[in-house]
């Protein structure tokens, strides 16, 4: 026996060199190979280092280097699809600031003004503003049926757009003299001679209106700008796509620029209440406040709120007030002294800075200008209003 295993041990060394490391190496709990193993002893794993030649008693306890799972790079076979374009003024044409594709009526915006015109009439009570038909056509203000409702009297305009904000605003320091402080910093564009010349599309003013409810300022008008590249520009003569268009989109289409449902039905009932002819432009450039005021809110989607802002910054007419604005309310509370910090820890719902009733009262002496008034107010607190400015 000894002699016919010296002579297997002389045939194959290695063999022995292999059982003696067996048995001199620690024992090891048997299982299920990892994953690249053989399942045999010699195998060599990027884990034991067995690859690089490395003693594996130093490697084995050295923690193996992090690695990337391949499924977090995986590249999808199909090509990306691109996002939605968000059109931007230069790239619909329309809203651009370029004199060869500008129209030439002013976009309604609060920062896009058009050279003032010669001076004209204007009327604290009257819509102030050239409004745009679907058409395109201006219609400019016009005063000799003016009746101001609700003593049906007839009343030429007392001033003129260039002269109105400058009445406006000594009748407030008459009224108040602690206001000149704010009167002085800020400079109510909205009112001012090249504010007033500016040319106003109201079926844009109004589903600018809508778009912005309850978003940002950057929301409402990304909205904006991807409503209307929706539409071709033949579709958009104002700038804008006419209501009759609109009327005609489904609402899935519309809900392509953003919209939600509910405001996509907003819009799109809007529109069809300037096609039927129950908005029209006579009506929102002669009507009483409290006519325009019945009229508008009637359509689903237009809120008080969100005609008073069409009102007063759309139409600019310089007699709106409105008791709902937080802005408003705080902006009074903080001009009245009251501790505004204090009056928003203590909540009280929505009139916690100051009840309707007071504001109606302290506002009622700025007749007949309380649209300006009201911006002061923005102004004392230091209100964001772009959203409601430029729609």
């Amino acid at each position: 026996m000894s002699l016919r295993r010296s002579a297997r041990v002389q045939s194959h060394p290695r063999t022995v060199e292999k059982i003696d490391a067996e048995v001199a190496a620690p024992t090891k709990k048997r299982g299920r190979p990892g994953k690249g193993s053989k399942g045999d002893a010699d195998s060599a794993t990027p884990q034991d280092g067995g690859s690089n030649g490395v003693d594996g008693s130093e490697t084995a306890s050295m923690p193996p280097p992090p690695t990337t799972p391949n499924k977090r790079r995986k590249v999808s076979s199909s090509p990306a699809k691109p996002p939605p374009i968000t059109p931007t003024p230069s790239a619909i044409g329309f809203m651009t600031s370029s004199s060869v594709l500008r129209p030439t009526y002013s976009t309604g915006d609060i920062d896009d003004p058009t050279p003032p015109p010669a001076d004209r009439p204007a009327e604290p009570h009257h819509t102030n503003a050239t409004l745009v038909t679907p058409g395109g056509t201006q219609v400019q203000p016009t005063y000799s049926n003016f009746e101001e409702s609700p003593s049906r009297t007839t009343r030429e305009p007392t001033t003129t757009s260039s002269c109105l904000l400058d009445e406006a605003v000594a009748h407030l320091l008459k009224v108040d003299p602690t206001l000149k402080p704010v009167l002085d910093k800020h400079h109510c564009r909205v009112f001012s001679p090249a504010g007033l010349a500016e040319s106003i599309d109201p079926f844009r003013s109004l589903s600018s209106g809508i778009m912005a409810q309850q978003v940002s300022g950057a929301a409402a008008k990304s909205i904006k700008n991807k409503f209307i590249g929706l539409f071709p520009p033949e579709d958009c003569p104002n700038g804008f796509p006419t209501p009759a268009v609109v009327a005609e989109t489904s609402l899935p289409k519309l809900r392509e620029a953003g919209l939600s449902q509910r405001k996509a039905e907003y819009i799109q009932g809007l529109a069809q209440k300037f096609v039927s002819g129950e908005l029209t432009i006579p009506m929102l450039m002669n009507g009483s406040d409290e006519e325009v005021m019945t009229k508008l809110v009637a359509v689903r989607g237009l809120g008080a709120w969100s005609v008073e802002m069409f009102m007063c910054f759309g139409l600019k007419r310089m007699d709106v007030f409105s008791t709902g604005d937080l802005g408003v309310q705080r902006g009074m509370a903080a001009h009245a002294g009251k501790d505004v910090a204090k009056l928003k820890a203590k909540g009280g719902g929505k009139f916690k800075y100051m009840s309707e009733k007071e504001m109606l009262e302290r506002a009622e002496v700025f007749r007949p200008y309380r649209s300006v008034f009201m911006w002061y107010m923005w102004r004392v607190e230091d209100v964001d209003v772009e959203a409601v400015e430029n729609n």
